[in-house]
């Protein structure tokens, strides 16, 4: 049995992205892709932030538009993430968790405030 994150879910619509773009606005990045690029500990930590933070901004490193693009797209493959923004090297990145921490996911605590 696949793990509920890489269940096939409906794609955001353009109110949702909208809505998460907002959320997002004043998030730091999280993750900072290395030289390296995507290493199996980055991927695991990739996930694990999902999971605590639900949306989350990853600097990507990568010398060309291109790299960049597919290194962000590898990463919504492997973490069952979807893509809400990017701008330059920054991602911003949504996967709903299975079970959502108030303290500390950001779309929870965003519909608190």
């Amino acid at each position: 049995m696949a793990p509920p994150f890489l269940e096939k879910i409906m794609p955001l619509s353009p109110l949702d992205k909208k809505r998460l773009r907002r959320i997002g606005h004043h998030l730091k990045p999280v993750l900072l892709s290395g030289d390296k690029g995507l290493s199996d500990a980055f991927l695991e930590e990739l996930a694990a932030r999902l999971e605590d933070h639900e949306l989350i901004k990853v600097k990507v490193n990568a010398p060309t538009r291109d790299e960049r693009a597919r290194m962000i797209e590898a990463m919504c493959e492997h973490s069952g993430a979807e893509q809400v923004q990017r701008v330059g090297n920054i991602a911003l990145l949504y996967r709903a968790a299975a079970k959502p921490n108030p303290k500390l996911s950001n779309i929870l605590r965003a519909d608190e405030g």
